[in-house]
């Protein structure tokens, strides 16, 4: 079931990028009409999203470790949100200084990481059953 719904995320990434862009802004950035994301963003969205999607059908090892890494990412997410926020503005924006996130997206960064660890423990134990 996780895989399915990786799949379909990643399929939306690379089908919709620009639409993907646009329901972050309006969930995180309360002034999206004053910046102006990098313009290599959206084919970027889109390559992620293709390998994602080829990496969820597969399965196997990969699938694996792409949830490892997943957790570990999720991980500093719960930890340091404020930390991404800087990391995110640098990568996706031209002007990252401009970017003014709204207020308790702090929140969802959390509440996203939890979700990545646990769907990275949850792989962990499968592997170590099946071994």
């Amino acid at each position: 079931m996780i895989r399915a719904i990786i799949g379909v995320a990643g399929g939306l990434a690379a089908l919709l990028p620009d639409r993907i862009v646009d329901v972050f802004q309006r969930l995180a950035v309360a002034n999206p009409d004053e910046v102006e994301p990098r313009p290599g963003l959206l084919p970027t969205l889109r390559a992620e999203g293709a390998l994602v999607v080829a990496i969820a059908l597969t399965g196997g090892r990969v699938y694996a470790w792409m949830l490892y890494v997943a957790g570990a990412f999720g991980s500093l997410l719960l930890a340091f949100p404020r930390l991404y926020r800087e990391m995110a503005a640098r990568f996706v924006y031209d002007d990252p200084d401009a970017v003014e996130w709204k207020v308790g997206f702090d929140g969802v960064l959390r509440l996203v990481g939890a979700l990545y660890v646990l769907w990275g423990i949850r792989e962990l134990r499968r592997r170590r059953e099946g071994a």
